[in-house]
């Protein structure tokens, strides 16, 4: 089958994460499907221990499941390994991790940076 794409993650490679821009330290990402155009698709990021992300709101669904380690939002909940978590349209939050961690991501739409 000439349209199927397999994933295996214990072959991941991994490029720092630049959707915003320039690079966030700490933060890595495999393209699995993801369109930056559209901002529809699916990637998997790696979070270093200690990292943050960008607070951002959403202009679309944004969906991702921890893969392993733990993510803490930006409510104090703490994300861990088998938690799926979808945010509709019209959220917001960041998150940080303090041990590290990977997370599968499912976007469908925009997130616009909030600037401080």
């Amino acid at each position: 089958m000439n349209k199927r794409k397999l994933t295996k993650l214990d072959h991941l490679k991994f490029k720092p994460f630049d959707k915003y821009g320039k690079p966030i330290k700490g933060w890595y990402w495999h393209n699995i499907s993801f369109d930056k155009k559209t901002n529809f698709g699916t990637y998997i990021s790696k979070l270093d221990p200690g990292t943050k992300t960008i607070p951002h709101e959403h202009t679309g669904h944004e969906e991702f499941l921890i893969l392993d380690g733990e993510l803490i939002d930006s409510d104090g909940t703490i994300l861990k390994k088998g938690d799926f978590v979808t945010y509709k349209p019209n959220s917001s939050h960041s998150s940080y991790t303090e041990k590290g961690c990977l997370v599968l991501t499912f976007m469908r739409g925009h997130n616009n940076r909030i600037k401080k």
